[in-house]
C-alpha cells in the first residue's frame, strides 16, 4: 500500500512539473493582459473611431461603429462584421481592445466596421433569429442580404479614404450573417468569410442534429438572448437574470422533465415568453419554418471569394461550415472559394493556439498558423493586392491523428478514395470484414446485441459538472461511459499500417426497439495504446485536463452524432416505428480529417441518449415529441444487428489511399 501511495505522489509531481511554466518578472496573469493592453493601446493611438446610423431601403438606420487609420497616405479597404451580439463598447471615446479578425489586422491598415443587425442593441427594427432571404431584388423588402448590400453602398460613399474594397467576416451567428451579406452581394464586396456559419437549424447547426434538439446549449442560450428587447439601447438593463440553481446541467435537465415544461420555466422566472422558443416547440419536423431558415439552398449570385472556416470539434457549427462551403461552390460556379477545417472548438481558430484541446495534442500551433498564413493572405490578397496565398488549396484539412495540413481537390475527393464498410461483429469486435451470415437471426444471441434505455437514467454526454457544454466534450475520453451496459461498444484489433480518413462518416443501423420511437447516437473513437505516452516536449496548458491525465488507453472522442428514429424516412414526414421489428437507419455524420496509427484501435460506440446535450426522447412516439408529458416517457429494450445477411450494421469511412 504504502509502495503504491509513493508511485501516485510521484505520478501527481511529475505532472505539475509536466505542466509547469518557467516564472518571470510577471505574474502569469499579469504576462497574459500585456500583449492585449499593448494592442488596445496601439489601436487608440492610431486610429479614429465614430458612431454612425445607416438608413436602410425600408427607412431603419442601422447602429454602426467604425475604427478608421489616422495615417492618410494610401487607401484602406473596409472590414464589415454585423452581430447580435452588440459593438460595445458604445461610445466614441470607448475604444474595443482589439479590432478586426484577430491581433494581426490593426498593424495591417483596414477600415473596421462593427454594426448592430436590425432589432439587436442600439439598431432600430425588429429581430428575427435566423432571418429568411425572401427579398425580392429592387424592392423596399428587406432581409439580411439586403441589409448588408444597404450597409456596404453607404460606407463606400461615406468613409474617406476607403479603396473600394469591402471584406466581411463572423463567427457563428455573425458567420450567417456573413453568409446572408454575401447573397446578391454588392460589386464592391470582394471577400467574405463566413466561419462556423450557422445554416440550418434543423438538421445539422446549434438547434437540431438530425432533428434532435440539442438541449443544454440552446436552453441556456435563450435565457438571455431570447428576452425581448423594448427599444433600442446600449445597456442590458433590461435583461432579466436566470437562475438555474445548480452547477449540474444533468440534474438541472432531468428534473426540469419533458420539453413541455421549458417555455413554463421561461415564463416562470422570466416572466416573459421566449418567442423563437416557443415557436420551436410548435415546429418539430422539418417543415416550412425550417426550411425558410435554412439559408443553404439560397446562397446564390455570390461574386466575391469566399474563404468558409470551421473547426473538427466545433459542437455548434461544423455542419454550417462543411454544408456553407459545398453549397457555394455548387452555386456560384467559377468563383474562388476554399475551405479550411482544422482542430478547433467553435471559434478556436481566433480564440486559442491550437496545440491543445483539453486531452487531445496536436503537435502544433494550428490556429497562429492559421491567423498568420491562412486569414491575413487571404484578406490582404483580395483587398489589397498584396498576400500570398499560393498555399491556400481548395481543401485545407488539418489531419488530427497525424497533425499535419492535408489539401484536397473537394471536400468529397473522388481520386485516391476507397469507401470502405466497417462491420460491427458479435463480442464487440469490429471488422472490414462482413461477419459470417447466421441461421435463425431471431433466436441466435450472436446476430443482435441489445441494451434497456432508460430516459430516467440517461447516458451523460460529458463527465464533467457544467450547465452548458464544455469546448473539449469532443475530445474527451470515453472510457467514462464504455462500462455502461446501455453503451455498445466495438472495436478493431491493433491497427497493422496507418489508415487515413477524409470525408464524411455514413452510419447504416439496422435496429430494433421494444418502444415506437428512439434516438441512436453513433460515436468514432481512435483508441491509443496502453503504453501511450505525449511526445516529449509536448507541454499542455497549466491548469488543464490533459495536466491530470494519464494518455495510456486514451479513447478519443472523433466524432459522435444523434439520430433520432422518427426521421429515418423523412426529416419532413416523421413515422413511428413497429415494436421489436428490424428497421434501417442510414444518416450522414459530419467528416472528419483523421489518420488512425499504426498499434491503435478505431472504436464505435452506439447509445440511445446523450444527455444533456441532447435532449430525451420518451422512446413513445408522440406527433408532436416536444409535448410529451412525463409519464409517457417509457423504457425501451433497443437492439443493433449484425447477423452477417440482411441486417449487418456497418459504419462506412471514406479510405485515402486504399
Amino acid at each position: 500500500m504504502k509502495l503504491n501511495r509513493l508511485k501516485l505522489l510521484f505520478f501527481i509531481l511529475s505532472l505539475l512539473v509536466f505542466c509547469s511554466i518557467p516564472g518571470n518578472a510577471q505574474t502569469p496573469a499579469a504576462a497574459a493582459q500585456t500583449p492585449q493592453m499593448q494592442l488596445a493601446a496601439y489601436i487608440k493611438q492610431n486610429y479614429t473611431k465614430r458612431e454612425v446610423l445607416i438608413p436602410m431601403r425600408d427607412g431603419v438606420k442601422l447602429f454602426t461603429s467604425v475604427y478608421e487609420p489616422k495615417a492618410k497616405a494610401s487607401k484602406y479597404p473596409i472590414l464589415l462584421n454585423r452581430t447580435p451580439y452588440k459593438v460595445s463598447p458604445y461610445g466614441a471615446d470607448k475604444f474595443k481592445m482589439s479590432v478586426g479578425p484577430n491581433e494581426l489586422f490593426p498593424k495591417e491598415g483596414y477600415i473596421f466596421v462593427y454594426q448592430d443587425v436590425r432589432g439587436r442593441w442600439k439598431s432600430e427594427g425588429e429581430f428575427m433569429d435566423v432571418r429568411p432571404e425572401t427579398a425580392k431584388p429592387n424592392s423596399k423588402e428587406t432581409d439580411e442580404s439586403t441589409d448588408t448590400y444597404d450597409t456596404i453602398d453607404w460606407l463606400v460613399k461615406n468613409l474617406e479614404n476607403n479603396n473600394g474594397h469591402v471584406g466581411m467576416y463572423g463567427i457563428s451567428y455573425p458567420g450567417f450573417y456573413t453568409s446572408a451579406g454575401a447573397i446578391n452581394s454588392h460589386p464592391a464586396l470582394k471577400a467574405v468569410s463566413p466561419q462556423a456559419p450557422v445554416s440550418d437549424w434543423f438538421q445539422g447547426d446549434d438547434m437540431h442534429h438530425n432533428g434532435a434538439l440539442f438541449l443544454a446549449q440552446n436552453y441556456d442560450f435563450f435565457t438571455g438572448f431570447g428576452q425581448p428587447r423594448p427599444v433600442p439601447t446600449a445597456t442590458g438593463d433590461y435583461l432579466k437574470p436566470f437562475k438555474f440553481g445548480t452547477p449540474d446541467g444533468y440534474k438541472y435537465y432531468l428534473e426540469m422533465g419533458s420539453m413541455k415544461h421549458s417555455s413554463e420555466i421561461y415564463r416562470q422566472q422570466l416572466g416573459t415568453n421566449i418567442k423563437f422558443w416557443d415557436e420551436m416547440m410548435q415546429h418539430p419536423n422539418y417543415d416550412q419554418f425550417w426550411k425558410d431558415r435554412n439559408v443553404l439552398p439560397k446562397l446564390k449570385n455570390i461574386k466575391a471569394a469566399v474563404m468558409t472556416v470551421g473547426g473538427w470539434y466545433d459542437n455548434e457549427d461544423l455542419y454550417g461550415a462543411l454544408k456553407t462551403y459545398k453549397h457555394i461552390e455548387a452555386q456560384n460556379p467559377g468563383i474562388y472559394n476554399i475551405l479550411v477545417v482544422g482542430p478547433w472548438f467553435h471559434g478556436g481558430w481566433e480564440r486559442s493556439d491550437g496545440d491543445w484541446l483539453g486531452t487531445a495534442y496536436f503537435g502544433e500551433k494550428t490556429s497562429l498558423y492559421y491567423r498568420e498564413k491562412m486569414e491575413l493572405p487571404f484578406f490582404n490578397h483580395f483587398l489589397k493586392d498584396k498576400g500570398d496565398i499560393s498555399n491556400l488549396k481548395e481543401i485545407n484539412a488539418f489531419d488530427t491523428g497525424a497533425n499535419t495540413w492535408n489539401s484536397y481537390d473537394t471536400w468529397d475527393p473522388k481520386q485516391n478514395i476507397t469507401e470502405k464498410q466497417l462491420y460491427l461483429q458479435a463480442k464487440g469486435k469490429l471488422s472490414f470484414d462482413k461477419p459470417t451470415a447466421l441461421k435463425s437471426m431471431e433466436t441466435n444471441p450472436n446476430s443482435y446485441d441489445e441494451y434497456v434505455s432508460d430516459p430516467a437514467h440517461p447516458v451523460p454526454y460529458t463527465q464533467k459538472i457544467t450547465l452548458n457544454y464544455p469546448r473539449d466534450f469532443m475530445t474527451e475520453d470515453q472510457r467514462f461511459v464504455a462500462n455502461r451496459p446501455d453503451v455498445l461498444v466495438y472495436q478493431t484489433e491493433p491497427l497493422t499500417e496507418d489508415i487515413t480518413v477524409a470525408g464524411d462518416i455514413k452510419p447504416t443501423l439496422y435496429v430494433s426497439t421494444s418502444g415506437t420511437d428512439a434516438d441512436y447516437v453513433v460515436k468514432i473513437i481512435d483508441v491509443f495504446p496502453d503504453d501511450y505516452k505525449y511526445p516529449e516536449g509536448a507541454k499542455p496548458p497549466e491548469n488543464s485536463a490533459a495536466c491530470v491525465f494519464a494518455p495510456g488507453g486514451y479513447q478519443m472522442l472523433l466524432r459522435g452524432e444523434p439520430f433520432r428514429a422518427r426521421f429515418r424516412n423523412s426529416f419532413e414526414t416523421p413515422e413511428a416505428m413497429k415494436p421489436n421489428e428490424v428497421e434501417k437507419i442510414s444518416f450522414e455524420m459530419p467528416g472528419i480529417t483523421h489518420t488512425f496509427k499504426k498499434g491503435h484501435r478505431i472504436m464505435v460506440q452506439i447509445q440511445s441518449s446523450w444527455f444533456p446535450l441532447v435532449d430525451r426522447n420518451p422512446q413513445k412516439y408522440m406527433p408532436n415529441i416536444n409535448f410529451a408529458e412525463d409519464k409517457d416517457f417509457i423504457k425501451a429494450n433497443e437492439r443493433v444487428y449484425h447477423d452477417g445477411d440482411a441486417n449487418s450494421t456497418f459504419i462506412e469511412l471514406p479510405f485515402v489511399g486504399k
